[in-house]
């Protein structure tokens, strides 16, 4: 049986997936697309305001889902540090998949940091 932490962090999955799409999937589009490269800068931002909609409607849900205040797991500070690590996740993944990056060291060490800051939030 599912929790709201779980619920929460499916939605911030999500949600970030959107999120991701939006900030930057724009980028690839532009690479893979001789149309979407031309489009003015209005209709990208459009595009992306599209997306966001999406990921607005897993966000807000996923924090209420989640927040202590409404009946879920986690305070505000483990919200943010979780939705922050997940981003961090989605994209990496999104970057590798999309743009072909390269793990680096000091990518490692950063994402291992975020890793610390989950566990020192989540200490009493």
């Amino acid at each position: 049986m599912f929790t709201n932490g779980i619920y929460s962090v499916l939605l911030l999955i999500a949600s970030n997936i959107f999120m991701t799409i939006a900030w930057y999937g724009h980028l690839k589009l532009k690479e893979e697309f001789s149309w979407f490269a031309s489009l003015p800068l209005l209709a990208v931002i459009l595009f992306s305001w599209a997306l966001a909609f999406f990921e607005y409607c897993l966000q807000v849900p996923a924090n209420r889902i989640g927040f202590i205040g409404s009946g879920g797991p986690f305070d505000i500070m483990q919200l943010k540090i979780i939705q922050e690590v997940i981003t961090l996740t989605v994209f990496i993944i999104f970057s590798m998949l999309a743009f072909k990056l390269e793990l680096k060291w000091n990518h490692i060490v950063a994402c291992l940091c975020m890793i610390a800051a989950v566990y020192f939030v989540f200490r009493k």
